[in-house]
Order: structure tokens, then sequence, then C-alpha cells
């Protein structure tokens, strides 16, 4: 039989006991998603923090799940880190005939275009790296999720 040691440097949660733990929606209580539960969320955000290998391990099934959608329109992706490329995204298993990879031009930030792509509407799902979002920001989001029924997702990479 195998002793495992414990370090008692930081407590972690096993992966998906800390995705358990976080409320569905900051501030909200169980009462209040349970009630909302029929009504897709338009914002959401996934805080990954961790070697980037292991990080991009999470992600692609979040981001294979998206792809393959039931839906006519398009998995946008706005800004993501260089190493997302065409060649991780096939061996990730995504359906790269469904997605969108979209870079700022200009003076143009990712969140203006996050907010341009879901304004439109020809995405089901925009996701962005945008980083740490604030108040206005993430009500910028939403008011463009609402315009164009679409969804907000934002990956924060720590």
């Amino acid at each position: 039989m195998q002793q495992f040691i414990h370090a008692p440097e930081q407590a972690q949660l096993p992966l998906f006991e800390a995705f358990l733990a976080q409320p569905v929606l900051p501030g909200l209580k169980a009462s209040e998603v349970a009630r909302k539960s029929s009504q897709p969320e338009l914002f959401s955000e996934l805080s990954l923090r961790g070697a980037p290998g292991h990080c991009q391990s999470l992600l692609a099934p979040v981001l294979r799940e998206l792809s393959e959608e039931d839906e006519t329109r398009w998995l946008t992706l706005i800004a993501p880190p260089s190493s997302l490329t065409q060649a991780w995204l096939r061996d990730a298993g995504l359906n790269r005939e469904r997605i969108l990879l979209l870079q700022p031009r200009g003076n143009q930030s990712p969140l203006q275009l996050a907010c341009e792509a879901l304004r439109l509407g020809r995405s089901h799902t925009v996701v962005s790296w945008l980083g740490s979002v604030n108040a206005t920001a993430r009500q910028q989001l939403l008011r463009a999720a609402g315009t164009g029924n679409a969804q907000s997702l934002n990956i924060r990479l720590g």
C-alpha cells in the first residue's frame, strides 16, 4: 500500500471539487441559481492557473464541447494566446469548421472586438482572453450578448 504525504503549504481542492465549490455566478445564492437555471447565462468566466500545458488540457474539453454545439452560428475566439494554434485546435479535437479566431486590429481593444462579435449575433459563444474583467466591461459584454442572443465566456489565465 502506498502512502501519500500531504504538504501543508497550501490547501488545494481536487479539480472537480474546486469547480463545484464556486457559485455559478459570484454573489448569487443557491436559491437564486435554482430560480434562474432555466435562463442561459450571458456572461461566464473561467480562471485557470498553472503550467500553460495543463491549462490548455483543461481548456480543450470546454472548447471542444462549444465547437460541437448543434448551432448554425460560430464559436468565436477573441485574442486567444499564441499557443492556441490551428494545430492545437486540431489536436484537441475541436470542430475547426465552426470556429472563428479573431485578433483586434489597429486601435481596437480585445474588449471592443468581443462586444462587436457578441452584438452581431453570428456566434453562439464568444470566448475571450481579457484577463480580469471589471464591472463596466462586464456590463458591456452582458449588453452585447443580450443584443446578439449569444454567450460570452472570458478565460483568465494566471
